[in-house]
């Protein structure tokens, strides 16, 4: 028992060694980011306060005030934030990003936010220990080590354990996208809608080349609609999903994990389409 509990200890150090455990530089956090700050100085500083001092998420920061989470997040908090850099925000499809910053949209763009916000203070130690982290928003994110990195729901974990005076903040390198919200009640025909709303979203994306939001979208569907009761899907159907779920995760190409799940939620669609014309 020594022995196991030994090497999780040694192998967990070696990952939080691989992301730059927020020490990349004179022991400050925000090194590997902005070069300039003490470990003291951004401990002092909120959530938001040492976002604006990194420069590297005036995106997050515009988003944040547009969807009145500012304030929020420069409260007592504690609050755990994964935080997306401009550049996650880059690699969503063209105008995504002006278009949810439109007062119309403020809903929506709160709920994006909120998917990124997990309350309490939680060290990457811990969130890989639990393996998973209950948002704000309510779904909850995975936590674990894949394929030789931190994965962070669908995102790569950056830089940890950045600590602010109200929290902490984990640097990502996408932006998380929700999954769709679940129907009221769960039934084929909502489990139908849910199924066509993820292929509206994800077909756009895929013809973009935004390849990997496109996965995305069609991944946490496919996991939504697991999770749902089982008089929702047959269980063939529920098996093509978890198959396909299982089958991305041999594949090393984004395109190809794409279409794998995609052929799975198109066979799921005809089978509700068959039932709901019964």
């Amino acid at each position: 028992m020594q022995i196991i509990r030994f090497t999780a200890f040694a192998v967990l150090m070696l990952l939080t060694l691989t992301i730059s455990p927020a020490s990349a530089k004179d022991g400050c956090p925000l090194a590997a980011l902005s070069g300039h700050c003490t470990t003291s100085e951004t401990a002092a500083k909120n959530i938001v306060e040492i976002a604006a001092a990194a420069g590297k998420f005036k995106t997050l920061l515009a988003a944040a005030q547009a969807a009145g989470l500012a304030g929020t997040l420069q409260g007592d908090g504690p609050f755990t934030v994964f935080a997306p850099t401009d550049e996650a925000f880059a690699k969503l499809p063209k105008g995504t990003v002006e278009t949810l910053l439109k007062p119309e949209n403020k809903d929506k763009l709160a709920a994006i936010l909120k998917y990124h916000v997990v309350p309490g203070n939680v060290k990457l130690a811990k969130a890989l220990e639990v393996g998973q982290g209950k948002t704000v928003l309510g779904p909850s994110l995975g936590i674990n080590f894949a394929d030789g990195r931190v994965k962070i729901g669908t995102a790569n974990l950056v830089t940890a354990d950045i600590a602010a005076s109200n929290g902490t903040i984990h640097v990502i390198d996408s932006v998380l996208l929700p999954p769709a919200p679940p129907a009221e009640a769960s039934s084929p025909a909502k489990a139908r809608k849910l199924v066509e709303l993820a292929i509206e979203r994800g077909v756009p994306l895929f013809n973009a080349g935004q390849t990997e939001a496109c996965k995305s979208v069609y991944e946490v569907t496919a996991e939504a609609l697991v999770s749902m009761p089982a008089s929702t899907l047959t269980t063939n159907d529920r098996d093509k999903l978890t198959g396909a779920l299982d089958a991305i995760k041999d594949q090393t190409s984004v395109r190809e994990q794409a279409w794998t799940l995609r052929h799975a939620l198109d066979a799921v669609r005809e089978n509700l389409d068959v039932a709901a014309a019964d």
